[in-house]
């Protein structure tokens, strides 16, 4: 065939045509690709912060979060559970909460907490990571006459108070883990956020 019988637009179209083709099938190629760069959907939300509604929690009561695979507890404490606190100083291994790494600074006071009605807790013992139980209850009578309520490890009998400290003489080591939180309203507080104290 001789070079005068070619169709040069004919050519020149295929030629383009050929090129969009290959160049629409790389981008198909290519983005599921660079979208595995990303992390999942199940890594992300397992350090997303989470909400814990409050507007229902009564006096004495507990509230559970799930926070990056750990339970959170939000307990209200009553009036007497704040006076009781006070005087628990003396049967404890780290009353004033000396351990930073167990509080963020804006809860490194006598409640641990942003707001003394409200404790919010990683619920996991310091001592092998069981997960202790709530007993509110004074002086029960497996407990003794001395319990003034708080969180009570079935694993190895870690003992703490309303405000994650822990009792002397237990095999957990320091206080519970206060999470970083912020309250976005009256009613919500976020936890995974370090908002520092309101």
């Amino acid at each position: 065939m001789s070079a005068e019988g070619v169709d040069l637009k004919k050519r020149r179209f295929l030629t383009a045509t050929t090129a969009v083709v290959g160049a629409v099938g790389a981008g198909f190629a290519a983005v599921p690709f660079i979208a595995s760069w990303n992390p999942s959907e199940r890594a992300k939300a397992l350090g997303a912060p989470e909400e814990a509604d409050i507007s229902k929690l009564e006096p004495g009561g507990l509230v559970r979060v799930k926070w990056r695979g750990k339970v959170c507890w939000v307990v209200r404490r009553t009036e007497q559970n704040l006076a009781d606190l006070k005087t628990l100083d003396g049967q404890l291994a780290d009353p004033n909460s000396d351990v930073e790494s167990q509080q963020p600074p804006y809860c490194k006071n006598a409640t641990r907490s942003i707001k003394p009605e409200y404790g919010v807790l990683v619920g996991i013992c310091t001592h092998l990571g069981c997960s202790p139980t709530y007993r509110p209850e004074v002086a029960p009578a497996d407990l003794g006459p001395d319990w003034l309520g708080g969180f009570f490890c079935p694993c190895h009998g870690s003992r703490f108070d309303l405000a994650g400290r822990v009792y002397k003489g237990v095999p957990a080591p320091t206080n519970l883990v206060v999470p970083p939180h912020q309250y976005l309203s009256e009613d919500v507080i976020l936890i995974g956020v370090d908002g520092g104290a309101v």
